[in-house]
């Protein structure tokens, strides 16, 4: 399974993914699922997925030759807008989706994908966008201003009451870890590490980058401090009026760490292989 989320505030673009799939409970692997294509100054798009794996890897391999070739007809790198970008890749998935269809046919196996696409072209605004199986998109909206793929239940409360369009980038980048860290919580299925990336608007450029393990400082602090706040804060609603109405006890000091369920840590392929899995 899967968990990717991207956020579009005014400041810009968050994008935060899981890296876990999994074949069976015995067969635990590590995959990127996140992939940047970046031109600074001229445009970049960041790519997330969540469906087939190996109709996922034929998808961003053809994306990434057609930019590679100076002479493609189209690429990432010939579009003026970035709604086209999102049909472009549209069609470059369902055509992977149809190649990989006709070998595994026999199987039964599901060759579907859904990709979330981000990024911004120069002359133009951020945008990010849900690319569907069937190759059609949607964007994200002052009322809807996230888009999520793969298990998305148990990362989704704290995006509904904290994620608006003037929401501060770090603070949308936390609420996305926040996501994730609540989706490892609850389900198996999606585990560490998380990856993460922000894009500022104007920069043009990925503005920051990184992988998280569950002993990374930064996570480790803001998992350990959300599950003590959240305490805290049940802790501190109103009493029962079967309840003593006077003062109440203070919440506990200390509370034991709770660190999340995850899978030893494995190499991922993408980092000696870089887009091309």
């Amino acid at each position: 399974m899967t968990y990717c989320v991207g956020i579009e505030v005014n400041d810009g673009l968050v994008f935060a993914a899981d890296t876990r799939t999994s074949a069976s409970f015995d067969d635990v692997r590590v995959y990127r699922k996140m992939h940047v294509f970046e031109w600074p100054g001229d445009r970049v798009f960041v790519i997330m997925s969540a469906g087939n794996l190996a109709t996922t890897q034929l998808t961003i391999s053809r994306l990434q030759r057609d930019a590679d070739d100076p002479n493609a007809r189209h690429s990432l790198k010939t579009f003026s807008h970035l709604y086209e970008v999102a049909e472009y890749v549209g069609d470059t998935l369902v055509a992977s989706q149809v190649k990989m269809n006709d070998e595994a046919q026999q199987s039964g196996v599901n060759v579907q994908s859904t990709l979330i696409l981000g990024g911004q072209i120069a002359g133009e605004r951020p945008g990010l966008y849900m690319i569907y199986p069937l190759g059609n998109c949607i964007a994200t909206s002052p009322e809807t201003p996230y888009l999520q793929i793969g298990e998305s239940k148990y990362g989704k409360p704290i995006l509904d009451r904290i994620i608006r369009p003037e929401t501060p980038l770090e603070d949308a980048a936390r609420c996305a870890l926040v996501s994730l860290d609540s989706t490892i919580r609850s389900n198996l299925s999606v585990g560490m590490p998380v990856d993460m990336a922000l894009l500022r608007s104007g920069d043009l450029k990925i503005t920051q980058k990184m992988r998280l393990e569950a002993d990374t400082p930064l996570y480790a602090e803001i998992h350990d401090t959300w599950s003590r706040k959240l305490e805290a804060a049940v802790h501190s609603l109103p009493r029962f009026p079967w309840e003593p109405q006077g003062e109440r006890e203070p919440a506990p000091a200390s509370m034991p760490a709770m660190p999340p369920r995850r899978a030893p840590s494995r190499q991922d392929p993408g980092d000696a292989q870089g887009q091309q899995q």
